[in-house]
């Protein structure tokens, strides 16, 4: 396929697509990156091998996932051209959004309650990677959640149609991005 061809319209839409995608690329080379350093850190004297992941990490991920399927849903409902029902579901994505947020300070707080943190006397490598890398994935989804409060918007000022999906469906793949990077990250943390 010539990715010269077609309408302005298409054309704009290839190019946002391919700039997300390019982006998204760049932010799994980083989280590689600390992935992998966290691999070989492993090898350290002072590395913690029994540590336990925070239970509300769990919770967390439980409700990224939620928000993946509600934004699914708003979605499938935009294509039907069902306006309100799918704002209502959008609403509820940015709630689960924010819900995130919290559990993950809370996890935080059971890291620090556990008496590792994130710097200074008491901390050690392996925290400062934990912490690193769930603080940097947070960053990542108030990204998100500034994306999707712009769809939100724009879904209540009527811009999204069936035939008019591109900057939802732009929203949604960055957010369902992040939903996929936060389940890798619990996995790799569980099971390294």
């Amino acid at each position: 396929m010539d990715l010269t061809q077609g309408t302005q319209k298409e054309k704009n839409a290839r190019a946002k697509k391919m700039m997300l995608w390019f982006g998204i690329v760049s932010l799994l080379m980083g989280f590689a990156g600390w992935t992998s350093a966290f691999i070989v850190s492993s090898s350290r004297e002072d590395w913690l091998n029994d540590f336990q992941l925070p239970t509300a990490f769990f919770f967390s991920t439980a409700v990224l996932i939620l928000s993946s399927l509600t934004y699914i849903q708003a979605k499938r409902l935009v294509k039907k051209d069902a306006q309100k029902a799918a704002t209502r579901w959008l609403y509820g994505t940015l709630l689960l959004g924010i819900i995130f947020i919290i559990l993950q300070f809370t996890g935080f707080n059971e890291i620090i309650a556990q008496g590792y943190y994130f710097t200074g006397p008491t901390s050690n490598i392996t925290m400062s990677y934990i912490f690193l890398i769930a603080a940097v994935h947070i960053v990542h989804v108030i990204a998100g959640m500034i994306s999707l409060i712009v769809v939100l918007v724009r879904q209540q000022q009527g811009k999204y149609s069936s035939a008019n999906m591109l900057g939802m469906e732009l929203g949604a793949t960055f957010w369902h991005f992040l939903d996929l990077l936060w389940v890798y990250l619990m996995l790799f943390f569980y099971f390294f």
